[in-house]
């Protein structure tokens, strides 16, 4: 009998070490690192290509105050009649007169309508204030319910714009077939992509971005892009 019950534990514990193998194996830190770049590089061309014609890019004032920064580039907007996007991004937080090191976030959302199916839609989120920096610091945040959000405005400058939007938490923007606008983003779901951040970091978003954050210049140098392409665009 006491054999038996020796037996059992050691086929339960052969188990356990076969699991952890199996899944072991299905994690690849170089492809990880790889897919991590290559979103990196994505959104840096994003803001790239966004700014480049200032009468109808992101204002320099509201970037130059703007506390953290989100791109999702390539979201997928699909579906007819009920549509649905959902994205993977990154967030780079401001650090004095630099950058964090970017940390990687994901969105999901729902919208009721017209959808023209699998549209790819860029987005960008201008985080304002220390509120909306808490919010993007939390495991997942509702943008229009913890987070006041507004459309961006665009132009040279923000002079024209309304204290509704220059007092909101978050500016959003989109660009879909080369049209750049403001939009407000409602009903959205950021969250922090755990998986991602673990296998390139070690760290959550909340430990890239949070205090004290890991700046972009402790990062490898190709994951530098968005930070280095920032500096360009913002004083």
């Amino acid at each position: 009998m006491k054999g038996s019950f020796c037996a059992v534990i050691l086929l339960m514990f052969a188990f356990v070490a076969l699991t952890v193998a199996v899944q072991g194996q299905g994690k690849n830190p170089g492809k990880e690192l790889k897919a991590a770049v290559d979103r990196v590089d994505k959104a840096s061309d994003v803001v790239e290509e966004v700014m480049k014609v200032r009468e109808r890019s992101i204002p320099s004032d509201l970037m130059d105050k703007a506390k953290a920064i989100v791109i999702f580039p390539g979201t997928v907007k699909a579906a007819f009649i009920v549509g649905g996007q959902g994205g993977k991004g990154v967030a780079i937080r401001r650090v004095g007169k630099g950058w964090s090191a970017p940390a990687f976030v994901n969105m999901a959302g729902g919208s009721v309508g017209l959808q023209i199916g699998g549209q790819k839609t860029d987005y960008i989120l201008l985080i304002m204030n220390d509120k909306g920096l808490k919010n993007l610091l939390a495991d997942k945040f509702e943008i229009g319910g913890e987070g006041s959000v507004a459309a961006g405005p665009i132009g040279r400058t923000a002079a024209a714009s309304t204290n509704a939007t220059m007092d909101a938490e978050i500016l959003t923007y989109s660009r879909s077939k080369g049209i750049f606008a403001g939009i407000s983003l409602k009903g959205v779901l950021i969250s922090q992509d755990q998986d991602m951040n673990q296998a390139v970091f070690q760290k959550s978003a909340k430990q890239i971005l949070g205090e004290p954050p890991v700046l972009a210049a402790d990062t490898p140098a190709s994951l530098q892009k968005l930070s280095e392409t920032l500096a360009v665009h913002v004083k």
